[in-house]
């Protein structure tokens, strides 16, 4: 019985900690816009472009001759 008058008030302590956080973050926008981060990997991203020295086309048949 000596157990519920403590897990009663630190149950009840997380449950306003949670809905604070809760309301914290509807009040921020963080619940805004659900959609966009779902689908955002689909979009292909056009990277820059890395120019890559070219070889010479004949340094490996004339180290093979």
């Amino acid at each position: 019985m000596e157990t519920i008058f403590v897990l009663l008030p630190l149950a009840l302590l997380i449950a306003l900690i949670a809905v604070g956080f809760f309301i914290w973050a509807a009040k921020s926008g963080q619940f805004d816009d659900l959609e966009t981060p779902a689908v955002r990997m689909l979009f292909d991203d056009e990277a820059p472009r890395v120019a890559r020295p070219m070889a010479p086309a004949d340094s490996t048949r004339r180290n093979q001759e």
